[in-house]
């Protein structure tokens, strides 16, 4: 089945704890090379048959509505997850038998 996938970010202006501890961690973790972190939202949206250009203009207006506060957040990116792309999540999601 298809997926619509929205990304929400905070707004630059907002402080972000969570990025900040992150950022703090990464380096004493070996993680040297990058400077900042911002923690988003990620919302996948299931569709029954084919994403229409209606679906995802309700998906845009969704995201606007109701998954982002749009006092402190900004919708970042609304946009039909191809089934490659799809497969290729679930493929690094899934843990090893190594692990």
């Amino acid at each position: 089945m298809p997926r619509i996938v929205v990304d929400v970010m905070p707004k630059p202006e907002i402080l972000d704890p969570q990025g900040k501890a992150i950022v703090g961690a990464l380096p004493r973790l070996g993680f040297t090379a990058f400077s900042g972190v911002r923690q988003g939202k990620r919302f996948e949206l299931t569709v029954e048959g084919p994403v229409t250009d209606q679906i995802l203009e309700q998906a845009r207006e969704a995201a606007a509505t109701m998954l982002s506060n749009p006092v402190i957040e900004d919708v970042v990116n609304v946009e039909v997850l191809d089934e490659t792309a799809a497969a290729a999540a679930e493929d690094v999601a899934a843990p090893t038998e190594a692990e």
